[in-house]
């Protein structure tokens, strides 16, 4: 049998952050946003941490499936934007959600971390090393964004999506195929330069802004958009799938036109393609989960539906899921 999704529920934090926002201060106009990324608005968590973006979402998902903080066995917390460099933020919330016994851990592989992490607990699960994974794919872009740098400030917002992953109890549904990569030399194109251990944290650093997002734009969209693409009609061939078997395609939601240009590619009309970029902009390890728990939310998926999942980040790190719905009747 496969692992799959049980439960999923997201938050993202109530205060809206139009687009006329940042024409106030910065050289830039709602059109010239929108045209370019497909953004309208976005939320900012104006206090706390990623890990209080997970907790509400995380209680959500444990009492949707009826289970108990004590049923949880292990804690999986993907993102970019931990609540410090140690101790992992996935202790931090087993903490405040009363977890007595589990064990987790963080997994950093950007915009690609919860499908990362995604591959990572079904792995887990179906070893048997545990029964319930808390999956927790979060981050506060805020607390890292250079809100100076009109080319970054608008395109990211803090969220989170979470899931349990638990055994199927259909051998054909659940999570039946990935395809992941990583490669290090697009990693000069995308990185926060300082505050690690190649250049700890410094009166320079910060006054050379360099804890902030760093991005060559132009790179990243040509890179994530072939990558993409090529990973999503990859596993369509790898498991003899053709455009009209899939029910949606679930996209890492970096750029509206990067969206498009993948499911162009793949033969795709948009209804078909989970958005919500318009309304939350790129919350990085947080799209994909906020994306099928709000499509699961309105009813739109059904049991059995396939789905492909696609991601590409920082790293660079990209891949694809291709996996059956088994939520629902």
């Amino acid at each position: 049998m496969p692992a799959t999704i049980t439960s999923i529920a997201h938050y993202f934090p109530p205060d809206v952050y139009p687009n006329s926002y940042f024409e106030q201060y910065l050289e830039t106009s709602n059109e010239w946003i929108v045209e370019r990324t497909g953004i309208l608005e976005r939320r900012f968590a104006n206090n706390g941490a990623t890990s209080d973006l997970i907790v509400p979402a995380a209680k959500a998902c444990i009492e949707q499936r009826g289970l108990k903080p004590s049923d949880i066995d292990c804690i999986i917390v993907a993102t970019v934007t931990p609540d410090h460099m140690f101790p992992a933020t996935a202790a931090i919330v087993q903490h405040k959600l009363g977890i007595p016994r589990a064990w987790g851990f963080d997994l950093s592989a950007a915009c690609s971390g919860f499908l990362f992490a995604l591959v990572t607990a079904a792995n887990i699960v179906e070893a048997g090393t545990a029964r319930n994974v808390l999956l927790c794919g979060a981050d506060k872009m805020s607390a890292i964004v250079d809100f100076q740098d009109r080319a970054q400030a608008v395109l990211f917002g803090d969220g989170a999506g979470v899931a349990l992953i638990e055994m199927s109890d259909d051998e054909e549904l659940g999570i039946l195929d990935q395809v992941l990569y990583i490669d290090g030399e697009g990693g000069k194109y995308l990185y926060q330069a300082a505050g690690g251990s190649a250049k700890p944290a410094s009166l320079e650093t910060v006054q050379n802004r360099e804890h902030y997002i760093h991005q060559e734009g132009q790179a990243v969209f040509k890179a994530a958009v072939k990558g993409m693409a090529d990973v999503s009609l990859e596993i369509l061939q790898r498991n003899n799938l053709t455009k009209d078997d899939i029910a949606y395609l679930v996209p890492h939601q970096a750029n509206m036109r990067i969206i498009s240009a993948t499911a162009e590619r793949m033969g795709l009309p948009l209804e078909k393609v989970m958005v919500n970029i318009d309304k939350f902009a790129n919350t990085t390890a947080a799209t994909i989960p906020t994306c099928l728990s709000q499509w699961w939310e309105e009813g739109k998926l059904k049991r059995g539906d396939k789905l492909i999942l696609a991601s590409f980040g920082a790293g660079f790190t990209w891949g694809a899921v291709y996996m059956r719905w088994s939520m629902g009747k």
